[in-house]
């Protein structure tokens, strides 16, 4: 993100958590595809692992000590997430298997119902693929139509002409807190107010905003935030979505099953209040707990030395790779977090991948679920390099060696 410059000092005092995660028992390993997926430390780890071996049960039915103790965990959890949000109540906080899935429960579970032919649902051009094809399967099916507020040639959305796609049609705005592919910073609280304005609700992907940066929904006032836990150092298949209670109260369930129910008959079934009716089934109960302890991890850190020290790596990172010749920055938005793109003049991004995993660099090349970003800017892919609380400054140093080596041998 780019703020006032932090030193060094304030930016790696206690704030490189390296040793807190056991994949860097590999001292050589620069693991800079946080943004894709992000490494898991110890704490998260046991506390799964110590969940699976003393406490194990299936939640909410049973009467027995072990269910008693694995829905207080699991429970415990969507409280953590509540918090973490800043969420309102418990019952505001759905689980799912992550922002793809929460993304999908409200276009089919909230929009499906109110669309109809001539409505349009707005997006922008930052978004990832999982907040663009739930809307299009929507809209076919509704007879709606999709809107795409564009982009500028920095990354940045133009704000002007997104309120001017704010209509009377307009249903439903959805857009991301950051951007999966550029690392953009969406002003948040000002395109939900225009959205607002207009009696329109929000939903924001924030799958890449929260392990940057901290999340107060009331303060936002959108209407649906969804979120991953693999992006946040959690297991993968668990997920949150946040949605304001009168929307939960009027959406209808999604996926039938077991325990999103009140009775079953033939003749008639009584559905569960939310956040229940949203979560037919046996849940991820141990990824709700590693979700959890995640999230205990990183307010223990705190947002104060997560921003200092993403803030300083950032800022030594970007003159370094912009000063490299022939490499090119995509997207150098007014706000980042967490991420740089970048092509190298005459080497497939997938070349530059190949190249840097030779020496243990993990980097993302492609179009990283963002086809229509990649268009805006006129490139089939590029290579992604995403930080972590675990990456210090000779992660950069790494990268922007390698780099430098790998452009005198293509030349060669």
């Amino acid at each position: 993100m780019k703020h006032a410059a932090v030193s060094k000092e304030t930016a790696t005092a206690g704030c490189t958590r390296r040793d807190d995660f056991p994949v860097f028992a590999d001292p050589g390993l620069v693991y800079l595809d946080s943004a894709a997926s992000a490494q898991k430390p110890a704490v998260v780890l046991d506390a799964m692992r110590a969940f699976d071996a003393t406490s194990y049960a299936n939640i909410h039915r049973g009467v027995y000590a072990l269910s008693e103790r694995a829905t207080a965990a699991y429970e415990g959890a969507r409280g953590k997430v509540r918090g973490f949000l800043h969420a309102d109540a418990d019952r505001e906080i759905v689980f799912t298997r992550g922002a793809t899935e929460a993304v999908n429960l409200v276009a089919n579970s909230f929009a499906r119902p109110r669309l109809g032919p001539g409505d349009e649902i707005l997006i922008t051009h930052l978004e990832h693929h999982a907040n663009i094809v739930p809307w299009q399967m929507v809209c076919a099916e509704t007879g709606a139509q999709l809107r795409v507020a564009p982009i500028n040639d920095r990354g940045d959305l133009d704000l002007d002409e997104f309120a001017a796609l704010l209509g009377t049609h307009t249903r439903l705005v959805a857009f991301a807190h950051v951007s999966n592919a550029l690392g953009t910073v969406n002003p948040v609280r000002e395109m939900t107010a225009l959205a607002h304005a207009r009696g329109v609700p929000v939903l924001v992907d924030g799958a890449q905003a929260v392990p940057h940066l901290p999340v107060d929904v009331q303060d936002l006032d959108c209407d649906f935030y969804v979120f991953s836990g693999h992006k946040l150092y959690g297991p993968t298949g668990i997920g949150a979505l946040y949605a304001k209670w009168e929307h939960l109260e009027s959406m209808p369930p999604w996926q039938g099953g077991g325990d999103m129910i009140l009775s079953v008959s033939f003749d008639k079934t009584i559905y569960a209040e939310a956040p229940r009716k949203f979560e037919a089934g046996t849940p991820n109960i141990t990824g709700a707990v590693g979700l959890g302890a995640a999230i205990d991890y990183l307010t223990a850190i705190g947002w104060p030395a997560i921003t200092a020290h993403e803030e300083d790596l950032e800022a030594y990172a970007e003159p370094q790779l912009a000063a490299i010749e022939g490499l090119r920055l995509i997207g150098t938005p007014a706000v980042r977090a967490g991420l740089f793109s970048f092509v190298m003049d005459g080497i497939h991004p997938h070349d530059v991948g190949t190249f840097l995993a030779a020496d243990n660099i993990a980097v993302r090349s492609g179009h990283h679920c963002a086809q229509p970003v990649m268009e805006r800017f006129g490139v089939p892919a590029t290579t992604r390099a995403s930080l972590g609380l675990y990456n210090t400054r000779a992660d950069v140093d790494a990268l922007v060696s390698a780099l430098k080596r790998m452009k005198e041998f293509f030349a060669a």
